[in-house]
């Protein structure tokens, strides 16, 4: 299998659907406040998923300014897997599909096709040198 989460994330908070693998969906899409009894769901999700698959599954968002800070700094104190994807990317990509549909639980499904279709390189931080 090929784990992964697809986040899409808004102001306060993020729309969530994992996938197993590639067109094999788990459960149904959710949504997570950037606080402490959010994040604490999401990560329950995680594990499950991760528990389930005998795998830990990576996490795929957008880039939204300031707005995903909260959950890149949960995941990175977790030490989870994840990928960044600029939205010019993620945007193109929804646009092969025949409906234009603007929805958080589907964006959050395409961010996971994505996942499976394009060769990303999850994120790392880079140090700074000042």
């Amino acid at each position: 299998m090929n784990p992964v989460i697809g986040l899409d994330v808004a102001k306060e908070e993020s729309q969530v659907q994992a996938y197993l693998q590639r067109k094999k969906p788990y459960k149904g899409s959710f949504k997570f406040k950037h606080n402490t009894g959010g994040l604490k769901e999401f990560y329950t999700f995680y594990q499950e998923v991760n528990q389930v698959c005998g795998e830990c599954p990576k996490v795929i968002l957008e880039s939204t300014g300031h707005y995903h800070e909260p959950v890149i700094q949960f995941l990175e104190r977790k030490e989870i897997i994840y990928f960044l994807v600029n939205p010019i990317v993620s945007h193109g990509a929804k646009q092969i599909g025949m409906r234009k549909v603007k929805a958080d639980a589907v964006d959050a499904a395409h961010l996971c096709e994505l996942y499976y279709k394009e060769d990303l390189i999850p994120y790392q931080k880079t140090a700074n040198k000042f």
